[in-house]
């Protein structure tokens, strides 16, 4: 006996519709979120199944999400539950009326038809170990927080361009410690051009810089204290007060990273595949965390290198009608793997004489630099996946 679930979420409830093999509706509600709604999700089922209880009774869930504790509820019940993507659920849609209209109680309805009819095009979810979720997550967190970094240096870079030039020809790099530092104390150009030899020296010190810190403290003394076009006193005004806010922020999110970058490693460092794979090209223990995190470590998860590096999004895709065929690079994919995956590809370029040969084998046939790094990222899946 099968029964097909169909799970449209939602922040607080969930519309669930159970159907048979048919396409019959056997039952459908509205559950809230938590323990309560989990627990009549069971008690649905187990009233449909009834005296076939003693039979061997599979129940295929559909849902528009792959974690979450509802989720997790869902694979511990001995569930079969597949995350739809919802890119492949409008579609479906599409197939099942033309109208445009839509529903809670009519997702949770084509959800159910969709494991019905199209369960063996689904990918179910896969049993990752609870170490590598554990590495999903502090590894997600320190690549979002490092994104969000970059973005308040560049809100911080807009600002100073717009009224302070001169800071960044001062400071290169405006996210290091001595220049949030200085542009803390001096975020004007008034009170940067007051800036001491002495003041500069001691920020370059607390921030662990070498050589000759007098020399560049000159050199950033003279770059603040340089002529250029301003802004009326106000507007300056408004302008310090803002930038004293993103160094701040750009502060606290440094720190964040540095202590999560700590807590990865260590996650990474426990589970039993990370000497295999920071033996991988171009890994260490920061991308491999990334990596692991995102492919999992469900062995049975993919059945071939091929599939692997179709959801890696390295492998091609061919468009043939006709006399016409072009191949192009996939743009549906897992925006972090492929990220950690192509990072992976420019480190393996300095890294490994292998990767160097087969990269420049590439670009030797007029390929050009993004794709042959894609192609060398194919190849180091696909030697992932035989490790």
């Amino acid at each position: 006996m099968r029964l097909f679930i169909g799970d449209d979420r939602a922040e607080a409830h969930h519309d669930v519709e159970v159907m048979d093999a048919s396409g019959r509706r056997l039952a459908k509600a509205r559950l809230p979120e938590g323990v309560a709604g989990m627990a009549r999700l069971h008690a649905m089922i187990a009233e449909q199944i009834g005296e076939a209880a003693d039979e061997d009774v599979e129940v295929l869930v559909g849902i528009e999400t792959d974690r979450g504790p509802w989720v997790s509820a869902l694979v511990a019940a001995g569930y079969t539950v597949f995350a739809v993507n919802p890119l492949q659920a409008a579609r479906y849609r599409e197939r099942l009326g033309t109208s445009g209209a839509k529903s809670d109680a009519a997702d949770a309805h084509m959800l159910a038809d969709m494991v019905r009819t199209d369960s063996h095009q689904l990918r179910p979810i896969a049993g990752d170990s609870a170490r590598a979720e554990a590495i999903k997550v502090v590894a997600r967190t320190h690549k979002t927080l490092i994104w969000e970094r970059t973005r308040a240096g560049q809100r911080l870079r807009h600002a100073l361009r717009d009224y302070f030039p001169a800071a960044l020809t001062a400071f290169e790099d405006l996210d290091t410690t001595e220049a949030l530092e200085l542009l803390a104390k001096a975020p004007d150009p008034a009170s940067a051009a007051k800036l001491t030899i002495g003041q500069i020296s001691a920020a370059l010190k607390r921030a662990r810089r070498r050589g000759d810190l007098t020399a560049r403290a000159t050199e950033i003394q003279t770059a603040l204290r340089a002529a250029h076009l301003g802004q009326p006193e106000v507007v300056t005004a408004a302008y310090a007060a803002s930038v004293r806010a993103l160094v701040a922020v750009l502060a606290v999110i440094g720190e964040q990273v540095k202590t999560l970058q700590g807590q990865v490693e260590a996650c990474f460092g426990r589970h039993p595949a990370a000497e295999i794979i920071v033996s991988q090209p171009g890994l260490g223990p920061i991308l491999g965390a990334r990596v692991l995190a995102e492919f999992g470590d469900d062995r049975d998860r993919y059945a071939s290198a091929k599939a692997r590096k179709n959801y890696a999004g390295t492998s091609p895709i061919t468009r043939a009608s006709g006399r016409k065929r072009s191949v192009l690079a996939r743009f549906v994919h897992n925006d972090r793997l492929l990220d950690a995956l192509m990072t992976q590809a420019s480190v393996a370029l300095r890294v490994s004489p292998g990767a160097r040969a087969y990269y420049d084998r590439q670009r030797a046939r007029g390929v050009g630099y993004n794709t042959a790094l894609r192609q060398l990222a194919n190849r180091l899946v696909g030697i992932l996946h035989g490790c």
